[in-house]
């Protein structure tokens, strides 16, 4: 009886446990409702309908027969030279933020969005170079020039290639049989929507492997073997040899120095923005060598999530709390994006389209024509002199062999931002002078980002104001009511004629600043509105529930960009807000050293783990 009863018993719980396994497979195999919102390689949001010629694919100002509001649309070549060119001497400095601001910006940008272009160089229908041909035919979409242009290429564009359609829109559709209901085009997001430190660790596992040094017990990130910045790390070189990026030119062929390689594939675009990457590799490797050391039983993937977790929170409150009030301001803060309430399964995290594509390149018009470079008192260093911005693109040398980063972090965090001013937008540096590893010769960002604006479809100006609940722009006189500069409005009038014809990067870029922030009403908008997506959309965000522990919660909130930069150079004395504009030295501060032992293991990311 008694072995009966054994039996019996051993029974009932086995029956117990393979009730909670299938309510447990129950619970987390049962699929999510869109589990491709906020994927890479899908279609970015459509927050309006796209606004093409045709309806399908055309973009706006591709065929000069088409009136809009009764005229033409200007070039934007045009638009460029009569609006938005500013010298180099026509900057006006940020009194309140400094330059690391700009570099944050481009920084984050790459982590949620990227837009490829077409894999074709030639047109469809004759197989001409793009670079090679002014006449518009897909995927080719010329930048006419006019011939007094100081950018003349000795044509009459300047090349551009049209975005990639995602599979199945615009001209695609009818390649997928689908010949009754076409698909208006749509672009792609290569990355993940989210913010979640994917230019640390990739949007893709093929890319994410290539990173990680899978040899490491300490769950490391690779790193570059052939350089080192006194002892600190610098990212590896691509695997791509010889890589397109420029050289120094007092170099022989064997000191080459090739691009970097790290989560996104932009990220020897500037120095600057390299020095960021940089700055993330090494404190991923921190972290998880302090992980390690204090739980050595962990083997090296359990050392590589816990402390991709922790970066990834770092880059959601270091973006959220510390850099979007201060681009959009209080009182659009709080209307767009407001108090966390924890994750909302209906919200699509997605990046949207006309984000990505017009309001948040505002940081465009941030950007200083020179790059600065200091000495450890914060002072200009003889030897390292400063340099125009074209002379630091694709230039990774000029890190490995020109002081590294700490001169670098110095000189953007002593020196101001640019400030967006209306009649001083981008800098020839950038209209004059930028470079691309796919062209041969000098291009324009600003006419790059108004030909991509109609590239996408967006819809104009006046659509994206009514979108957020602001008037709509009807007359000259109404247009003065948002930007103060008259003699601007004049110009826009003069070329647009109607202000619903204005493209939208340029209507959000001119519009007067809300209060206490670095954009207009539309762009505030905008950009609101998609943090707050991507904050609510993401089921993994640091602040919701079972994602952290209060205790891990309160350490991560003791946390900055300025701690991050103390804790992974030799720059000890810093801002405690690196956004925030100072004077070396009474307006920076000592940090520390790093993590405590007791702080990293509070930082842990399993709850249940036990430390030991």
């Amino acid at each position: 009886m008694k072995y009966i009863n054994i039996l019996y018993s051993e029974y009932i719980q086995r029956c117990r446990i393979l009730l909670l396994l299938f309510i447990w497979l129950l619970f987390f195999s049962f699929p999510r409702e869109h589990p491709r919102w906020g994927a890479s390689n899908t279609a970015l949001a459509r927050w309006l309908p796209p606004a093409y010629e045709d309806g399908l694919s055309q973009p706006r100002g591709w065929d000069p027969r088409i009136r809009y509001n009764g005229v033409q649309l200007p070039l934007v070549r045009e638009v460029t030279r009569k609006i938005v060119h500013a010298s180099n001497e026509a900057v006006t400095e940020d009194n309140l933020y400094s330059d690391i601001i700009m570099v944050w910006g481009q920084y984050i940008d790459h982590d949620i969005a990227f837009t490829p272009q077409s894999t074709s160089r030639t047109t469809f229908l004759n197989g001409m170079e793009c670079q090679m041909t002014c006449e518009k035919q897909n995927p080719c979409f010329p930048i006419k020039v006019t011939t007094n242009d100081t950018l003349s290429t000795g044509m009459d564009c300047l090349p551009f290639y049209r975005s990639s359609p995602a599979c199945g829109t615009g001209d695609h559709g009818i390649l997928f049989g689908n010949l009754t209901a076409l698909n208006p085009r749509q672009q792609i997001n290569g990355l993940t929507s989210f913010l979640d430190a994917s230019t640390v660790y990739g949007s893709t596992p093929a890319i994410e492997n290539k990173l990680r040094n899978l040899t490491s017990k300490e769950g490391l990130l690779r790193v570059n073997v052939k350089c080192y910045d006194n002892h600190r790390e610098y990212l590896p070189f691509t695997d791509q040899i010889p890589s397109p990026c420029a050289q120094d030119p007092n170099a022989s062929e064997g000191e080459r120095i090739e691009c970097f390689m790290a989560g996104d594939g932009r990220s020897s675009e500037v120095t600057s923005l390299t020095a960021m990457h940089t700055l993330w590799l090494r404190e991923h490797n921190r972290l998880a060598r302090a992980l390690k050391n204090i739980n050595s039983h962990w083997n090296a993937e359990t050392v590589y999530q816990e402390a991709r977790k922790i970066v990834g929170a770092l880059h959601q409150i270091i973006t959220l709390r510390d850099y979007i009030p201060k681009i959009i301001g209080p009182d659009a803060f709080n209307l767009y994006i407001g108090i966390y309430t924890g994750y909302d399964p209906t919200m699509n995290p997605t990046v949207s389209n006309v984000f990505s594509t017009a309001a948040f390149r505002f940081g465009h018009a941030t950007i200083q024509p020179i790059v600065r470079r200091l000495n450890a008192q914060y002072l200009n260093d003889p030897e390292l002199p400063n340099l125009h911005l074209h002379e630091v693109f694709f230039s990774p040398w000029r890190l490995t062999k020109e002081g590294g980063l700490d001169p670098l972090l110095r000189g953007l965090l002593a020196h101001s931002a640019k400030l967006q001013v209306q009649d001083q937008l981008l800098n020839e540096e950038l209209t004059d002078k930028l470079f691309v590893l796919s062209n041969n010769g000098s291009l324009d960002l600003a006419s790059l980002n108004l030909q991509r604006g109609r590239d996408h479809g967006l819809p104009g100006y006046n659509d994206w104001r009514e979108f957020c609940g602001l008037p709509k722009l009807e007359t000259h006189t109404d247009l003065n009511t948002v930007i103060t500069n008259h003699k601007v409005t004049e110009k826009i009038m003069e070329l647009y004629h109607n202000p619903s014809n204005i493209d939208v990067w340029l209507g959000g870029l001119v519009e007067d600043f809300l209060p206490g922030a670095r954009t207009g009403p539309l762009f505030a908008c905008i950009i609101g509105k998609q943090m707050k997506a991507l904050r609510d959309g993401d089921r993994f965000w640091w602040e919701n529930d079972n994602v952290f522990t209060e205790a891990q919660k309160h350490e991560l909130k003791k946390h900055s960009l300025s701690r991050v930069i103390c804790d992974n150079t030799g720059i000890s004395e810093v801002p405690a807000d690196a956004f925030q504009l100072g004077k070396f030295p009474q307006d920076f501060k000592y940090f520390s050293p790093s993590l405590s032992t007791s702080s990293v293991k509070n930082l842990v990311f399993t709850n249940s783990t036990v430390i030991t």
